[in-house]
């Protein structure tokens, strides 16, 4: 079992991991696993490509472990190369313009997000309908972002990141970073304006 590599600190995970300690490896993977998954889903709100993505990311980590040099923490370098590759991911679907998240099924239209479960109380039949179309403005004007905005905007509200970090993940400052979040926030803002 990894019980040697459990004791290791990050630290010593990446080092061991770089010079070939598979299960060094693994257990970094362990670690940021579902962290990764779950930004990759909310950025790219498609559990599949979220899964190819999670993939990718961790081929890469593998593949170019050996130019980690601790410049920035571990979790920073993951989430650009995460965060970079849900971004390429995000703009080829504009460019391809991808189906929405309905789809005709043999019983009438289905939207995938529906399949999503909710961990909350039926309640009020009228809340509820407000809920959806809140959601569903949510998603619209998220779609309506550029691929830049709706990843700052989605590492700050889902996944609580700070805009410092946000702006190393980017590749960018804090300020750019602040920048960008402003947009995004003012273009929510306006598209739900009734709601709020």
């Amino acid at each position: 079992m990894v019980q040697a590599a459990v004791r290791m600190d990050e630290a010593e995970l990446i080092r061991a991991a770089q010079q070939g300690d598979q299960r060094a490896f693994e257990e970094l993977v362990r670690l940021y696993d579902q962290s990764v998954l779950r930004l990759a889903t909310n950025l790219l709100r498609s559990h599949e490509e979220a899964n190819d993505i999670y993939q990718e990311a961790f081929l890469r980590v593998y593949k170019n472990l050996h130019t980690f040099r601790f410049d920035c923490s571990f979790h920073t370098w993951l989430y650009r190369i995460v965060s970079n590759l849900c971004l390429d991911a995000l703009r080829k679907r504009k460019v391809r313009r991808e189906e929405s998240s309905v789809v005709e099924t043999s019983e009438g239209p289905l939207d995938r997000m529906d399949a999503v479960p909710e961990r909350r109380a039926d309640g009020d039949p009228e809340r509820s309908l407000e809920s959806k179309e809140l959601k569903e403005r949510i998603r619209e004007v998220l779609n309506g972002l550029t691929p830049r905005e709706r990843a700052v905007f989605e590492m700050r509200h889902y996944q609580g990141m700070r805009l410092r970090t946000i702006g190393e993940v980017m590749g960018t400052s804090e300020e750019a970073a602040k920048n960008c979040l402003f947009r995004a926030t003012q273009k929510m803002r306006a598209a739900l304006g009734d709601f709020v």
